[in-house]
């Protein structure tokens, strides 16, 4: 399957949102970027991504936390792409499905892992790479160097926007949401 456009949803599954600070923005942003996506014509390709955890994981594969927050629509042609590494085109069949011209839009969790790896896979393809600022997160972090020091979620998300900026990422604000799934 070829798409001139791609939306990556990544990672947006139930045991991974609890716990995530400023879960109802990023999760409404996502939201809106996918019902946007899914009302262009012509229609880009979702692939929504998901982590396999190891047991007892809050994205333990087959459990009902393991699922996704927004599941494919019936009758589409989204896919779902079970994935074990944080490099989503890594053990799966992504790089595939996506053509090495497409523009890849990307949204989801966790942004220093699965977020970062990804993108960075994609811009070593070739591939256009735009992730959206405010629909993607991760948690707070404890930092072990500065004994226990807490690294904000919010500092992590902003950290990763400017590192895939230098690798070549182009990151947009949600303000520039209309219109980009539209004619292209």
């Amino acid at each position: 399957m070829s798409s001139r456009r791609v939306l990556l949803v990544v990672n947006v599954q139930i045991g991974l949102v609890p716990s995530l600070p400023a879960a109802s923005t990023i999760l409404q942003n996502i939201a809106l970027v996918l019902s946007h996506a899914r009302r262009a014509s012509p229609a880009p390709l979702i692939i929504h991504l998901r982590n396999c955890g190891e047991p007892g994981d809050p994205d333990e594969e087959g459990t009902p936390t393991w699922q996704l927050l927004h599941p494919p629509l019936p009758d589409s042609d989204e896919l779902v792409l079970n994935k074990r590494k944080s490099n989503a085109f890594a053990g799966t069949t992504l790089g595939d499905e996506i053509d090495a011209e497409a523009e890849i839009i990307v949204v989801g969790l966790l942004s220093e892992f699965s977020i970062k790896s990804t993108c960075k896979a994609a811009l070593q393809r070739g591939n256009t790479v735009f992730l959206m600022a405010g629909a993607h997160g991760t948690y707070d972090h404890k930092d072990l160097v500065e004994a226990g020091r807490v690294i904000p979620a919010e500092t992590i998300q902003t950290q990763v926007e400017e590192e895939l900026d230098k690798a070549g990422a182009i990151i947009l604000e949600m303000k520039y949401l209309p219109g980009l799934f539209e004619g292209r």
